[in-house]
């Protein structure tokens, strides 16, 4: 008798987990982001301020009465810097009742939990990745990037400097270690190819964790003409390493990069370093002329104690400010709704400036950079950028 006095109230336990599960949301049950993100491990270092960026959001959310007058609140499952962990960290938040699910920065270690959220008909959004697949491609028609294709780092570059820095001639490096630094070269091509008056000198490519290049900087210094600038495309650590060889063997010129050497925390691997640009999506050095990115700025520094670290930060607080915009106009967060709305967007004002999104592309492949320049070790933002024309997909995802 006890043991089927037992067995019943666990099926009635079960059953009602199960009936709470399918019922649908009251209105005063919160709205629910799920960060499916690393807590630990390496991507820490992208996804630490980027989710923190995730949680600033939803504050001023809540202080302008949250979104479809519900209240937002979020639950976090560490992926442990891990991929498989990231499968599970996924489905946790899935579990936990996500109508958002934000994932890890990078495609390769957000897309098992964005695929996780595709399977439960649910948006996802990686927090800053830059490959194209983190979307439509990669995850599913539910997943977005809050970022910018990385192609369009190396575009930008292109054009500003030919016509501010007077680049005639460039020598590409390529690191690849990584398809970051292959899709920042392929854009600074496509780019190059298509400007009258730029040539490319040649090419040359070495790993992150070579201790040394010096033969590539043997090549680059045996050119009849040495170039006007070199178009780097690498990472830290083997990046500031990269950086302090070139300097140190008299190699003088303008050396441009994309938005991966963003920050401080390097540049002292290379003494005085000056001529040295990359392209952000907003200015962490107190010097962004954009009000609203100030203001971030200023509600960051109040939440957490110290200003954004690196550019990456930004992104998901401006994709989230489309996303509320649709949920408002579908009157849901149910993706089928929510999905076919911010395909409609076209140049929507954000923080960051304008946004695109389509039913092909869920990455942005042409919006504006801040451009920085470091001088004697100082950041500081010179110029702003837009390419003069969306990169085309075959150039996107490297078709050709």
């Amino acid at each position: 008798m006890t043991r089927t006095r037992n067995t019943g109230v666990a099926l009635a336990a079960l059953a009602a987990t199960i009936w709470m599960a399918a019922a649908p949301a009251r209105a005063d049950d919160p709205i629910v982001v799920g960060l499916a993100i690393a807590e630990s491990g390496f991507m820490v270092a992208y996804d630490g301020d980027s989710s923190n960026a995730v949680k600033l959001w939803i504050d001023n959310q809540n202080e302008k009465g949250g979104l479809l007058g519900r209240e937002v609140s979020f639950v976090t499952s560490d992926t442990k810097s891990d991929r498989v962990q990231g499968a599970k960290a996924g489905q946790d938040v899935v579990r936990e009742g996500a109508d958002l699910v934000v994932v890890s920065c990078d495609y390769d270690f957000g897309a098992p939990a964005a695929i996780a959220a595709q399977q439960a008909d649910i948006v996802s959004m990686f927090l800053c990745a830059e490959d194209p697949k983190a979307g439509i491609e990669g995850a599913g028609k539910y997943a977005f990037t809050s970022s910018i294709a990385a192609q369009v780092q190396g575009a930008t570059m292109a054009e500003w400097a030919a016509a501010n820095l007077d680049m005639k001639t460039a020598y590409v490096l390529l690191d690849t270690t990584i398809e970051y630094d292959k899709s920042v070269c392929a854009g600074f091509d496509w780019a190059a190819g298509k400007m009258d008056g730029l040539e490319i000198l040649g090419s040359d490519t070495f790993k992150n964790d070579d201790p040394s290049i010096q033969s590539q900087i043997t090549r680059i210094k045996s050119l009849p003409e040495a170039p006007d600038a070199i178009m780097l495309c690498t990472y830290v650590p083997g990046g500031a390493s990269a950086v302090r060889q070139l300097r140190a063997s008299g190699l003088d010129m303008p050396i441009l990069n994309g938005s991966s050497m963003d920050g401080t925390y390097w540049t002292d691997a290379v003494p005085d370093l000056t001529d040295f640009y990359i392209p952000v999506q907003a200015s962490i050095y107190g010097d962004d002329p954009r009000e609203a990115v100030q203001a971030f700025n200023a509600d960051f520094e109040e939440k957490f104690g110290r200003l954004p670290v690196t550019q990456y930060t930004y992104p998901a607080y401006a994709w989230l400010e489309l996303w509320a915009k649709a949920v408002e106009e579908a009157g849901s967060t149910d993706a089928d709704k929510v999905v076919p709305i911010m395909e409609t967007y076209t140049d929507a004002e954000t923080i960051l400036g304008p946004r695109t999104f389509s039913d092909k592309l869920h990455i942005q492949n042409d919006a504006p950079y801040m451009i920085v320049e470091v001088k004697d070790n100082e950041h500081k933002v010179v110029d702003e950028y837009r390419v003069s024309e969306p990169v085309p997909y075959e150039v996107l995802f490297r078709l050709k």
